[in-house]
């Protein structure tokens, strides 16, 4: 149940074969994002559980989650802006259906992430959740 420009992604991983290629796609991915305004990277956004700085913004408005963050990590960002084409726009009772492990197995990232990356993206869809679930 991925959003079409999940969907946009996943179609263009499966044009790179090497793995060092779908790295440096999420990485430009991350660097296309704007970046957050400083005034919302404060201890109520910043996501526990990453080995970098991670801050996301997560609204809910009219049942729809929407969310924009930063990380001072390269990889990190792009990983963000990986997980803001899987759940932006998405409802709020969408949001719990999304097997976000699943989807990024189709990015082939469980697989090419370290044990600390893997916890903080862990961290990252645990925090979506939660605040679409807290809202819905």
């Amino acid at each position: 149940m991925a959003q079409a420009a999940f969907e946009e992604l996943v179609e263009d991983f499966e044009f790179l074969d090497e793995w060092e290629d779908r790295y440096r796609l999420v990485i430009e991915e991350g660097k296309a994002m704007t970046p957050l305004e400083d005034a919302l990277k404060v201890p109520a956004t910043k996501v526990d559980g990453c080995a970098s700085q991670v801050w996301l913004h997560v609204t809910t408005a009219g049942g729809t989650l929407t969310f924009e963050g930063e990380s001072d990590a390269m990889i990190v960002n792009g990983l963000i802006a990986v997980l803001r084409r899987l759940y932006n726009g998405l409802s709020l009772a969408d949001v719990a259906g999304v097997d976000a492990r699943a989807e990024m197995g189709r990015l082939g990232l469980n697989d090419h992430l370290s044990a600390q990356r893997s916890n903080g993206l862990r961290a990252m869809i645990e925090r979506i959740r939660e605040t679409a679930a807290a809202a819905a």
